[in-house]
């Protein structure tokens, strides 16, 4: 797979930042490079050294922005004459609002180089490994109620870091095919 930059144009080709002509048209790999400042929710490589990074989407994040929203409305208007419903409702809005405002503090989940990665733990706090202090990267897959569930798994022995399709925006398979790559690499 090769390192591309650029921003993609919507057809399977990039525009180059600087300005050349996009790259030919042909199969685009769901990990295949983009600007790291490039639009939310996209798989990245990009800037010196392969750096590659997965941000969440950010229509995931509209949609938990106008949950709490709709929370808080139905709340107030559903639940005005009944407290308990009312605190509920309010209660659920803040768990949304919450999740959203992570999502627009830290909308970068994990970034990766040849040196290794930086991931977000907690809230909102960044946290950079090298390659020597991660023991395995691997893809834990699940059926769980009829669907299937995969998670990203980063373990340095100590601590197991823990992502989900959603908060990479890119399938896991892939992402941990390209960490596999930067750390070979």
């Amino acid at each position: 797979m090769e390192l591309r930059s650029g921003t993609p144009t919507g057809d399977g080709r990039y525009d180059d930042a600087k300005g050349s002509p996009p790259a030919p048209a042909g199969p685009v790999d769901a990990v295949d490079p983009v600007d790291p400042v490039g639009p939310a929710g996209q798989a990245g490589r990009g800037g010196p050294g392969g750096a590659a990074q997965w941000r969440v989407d950010s229509g995931r994040t509209m949609l938990k922005l106008v949950a709490a929203v709709l929370f808080v409305l139905t709340g107030v208007f559903f639940g005005a004459a009944d407290p308990p419903r009312l605190a509920l409702a309010l209660v659920v809005a803040a768990g949304f609002a919450a999740f959203a405002l992570r999502d627009l503090l830290v909308p970068v989940r994990l970034t990766a180089d040849y040196d290794g990665v930086t991931l977000v733990t907690g809230f909102a706090h960044r946290r950079r490994l090298a390659w020597s202090q991660i023991e395995r990267v691997r893809v834990d897959v699940r059926p769980r109620l009829g669907t299937r569930s995969e998670l990203l798994e980063i373990d340095t022995g100590e601590s197991l870091h823990l992502f989900n399709a959603h908060e990479l925006g890119a399938p896991v398979a892939d992402v941990a095919e390209t960490l596999t790559q930067l750390r070979t690499g």
